[in-house]
């Protein structure tokens, strides 16, 4: 087939790091499939795919805020950093958070609609466009947040347990290793299912013995899902424990975390 090369290959570049000639290849091989094309690039060896795909593209900032049991996360976009930094633009932020935690409004649109005039005079006032670009209520027995500048924010929802400072620190931890789930229990089948091929594949070009491989890729199967999965990291303050480790010495238990950090691909 013929790929349309120039925005696809341009894509796939900027989120794989890969060569130009390797990213054409993969589209053609996988039909055009962005994510087909990244994984055939992992497996090929050319590429660490899931280091690229979470690039930083735009600009603006992120918001948060707590109150008792509730609290609300923000990513409010503009095209440059400039805007981001304009009073009426953060005005504006605080505006949509503070109007969600008083009213207790938990769906996107509901927020958009609501702020859609403000967006639209704003538009008009910075001469850029701006976007609502995604938003999160959460409400439970013990909230807890933490936002790194203007660029990463953390909500925790977490059974009560008396070191607040501790679970202040693990919500440092999620802004800054990035886990996707709480627990490996909670990795789906079909995340698990995709890593899994990729390092058969790649184990393949060891040409080592299969029981060999089998335990290299169960090694790097294990790695991949405490990587991923909060309780399976390395506590950042003590790189000795798990985050695992740490709940249980406190008694405590994560329900819940998002994270937020500006710009990243939405998956």
């Amino acid at each position: 087939m013929k790929i349309n090369t120039a925005e696809l290959i341009k894509i796939l570049r900027s989120r794989t790091g890969a060569g130009f000639l390797e990213c054409k290849r993969a589209l053609f091989e996988e039909n055009g499939d962005i994510e087909l094309a990244i994984d055939n690039l992992r497996k090929s060896g050319k590429t660490h795919a899931e280091k690229k795909i979470n690039n930083i593209t735009k600009q603006g900032m992120i918001f948060l805020k707590t109150e008792n049991d509730i609290g609300v996360i923000l990513e409010l976009n503009s095209e440059t950093d400039f805007v981001s930094q304009d009073n009426l633009f953060i005005l504006l932020g605080k505006n949509i958070i503070s109007t969600a935690l008083k009213n207790k409004i938990k769906d996107i649109n509901e927020i958009r609609d609501i702020f859609e005039d403000k967006r639209i005079d704003l538009v008009s006032k910075v001469g850029e466009n701006i976007n609502i670009r995604r938003f999160h209520f959460m409400q439970g027995e013990n909230i807890v947040s933490y936002i790194h500048g203007v660029r990463i924010g953390v909500l925790v929802d977490a059974n009560y347990f008396n070191n607040s400072i501790m679970l202040k620190n693990i919500a440092m931890h999620i802004a800054a290793s990035k886990p996707k789930y709480v627990h490996p229990k909670n990795v789906s089948n079909a995340v698990f299912k995709r890593e899994y091929d990729i390092q058969v594949e790649l184990a393949k070009k060891l040409n080592k013995p299969s029981s060999v491989l089998k335990k290299i890729v169960e090694g790097r199967m294990n790695k991949f899902i405490n990587n991923i999965s909060l309780t399976g990291q390395n506590f950042i303050m003590d790189s000795n424990k798990t985050v695992g480790d740490i709940l249980n010495e406190q008694n405590g238990y994560i329900k819940s975390f998002i994270r937020f950090e500006l710009g990243e691909v939405i998956l």
